[in-house]
């Protein structure tokens, strides 16, 4: 009996251990992802962007400068041609736009996305709601 109850014990403390290690890494991926996100980025930079859309794609290149939590730069593709921007970033979320003039109609174009890393951030492109889509970044 006493072979049985050593046997269960020793099972259970596994079974604790593995539980106590999945809690401990779960807590840590937490940690890692919120220091992260209060890390101060810095996206000041050329970016290359590609984007999709329900009215076709494009590869714009975005220059940033980012000053605290205010940002401000130059927008320039063949589908819209060259735009100052200003925009925003909290954390590692950002967003930023800018009028353009398409056929002869004023458009705003309205991007918000979040900073993966350094060198890389995704989000969605609003172009006056007329059509939407998404994008990725990488810097330059």
């Amino acid at each position: 009996m006493g072979r049985a109850e050593h046997g269960l014990a020793a099972k259970g403390g596994t079974t604790m251990r593995r539980r106590s290690f999945s809690a401990a890494l779960l807590a840590l991926s937490f940690a890692a992802a919120a220091l992260f996100a209060q890390t101060k980025v810095d996206v000041t930079g050329k970016w290359m962007f590609d984007v999709q859309t329900g009215a076709g794609g494009g590869m714009p290149t975005v220059t940033m400068k980012q000053d605290g939590d205010k940002l401000t730069g130059h927008y320039s593709s063949a589908n819209l041609g060259e735009a100052d921007f200003t925009g925003t970033i909290k954390g590692n979320e950002l967003t930023f736009g800018f009028r353009v003039e398409v056929q002869g109609m004023p458009i705003n174009v309205t991007y918000t996305g979040t900073v993966e890393n350094k060198d890389s951030m995704k989000g969605t492109i609003n172009l006056a709601g007329v059509a939407q889509g998404t994008f990725t970044g990488k810097r330059q």
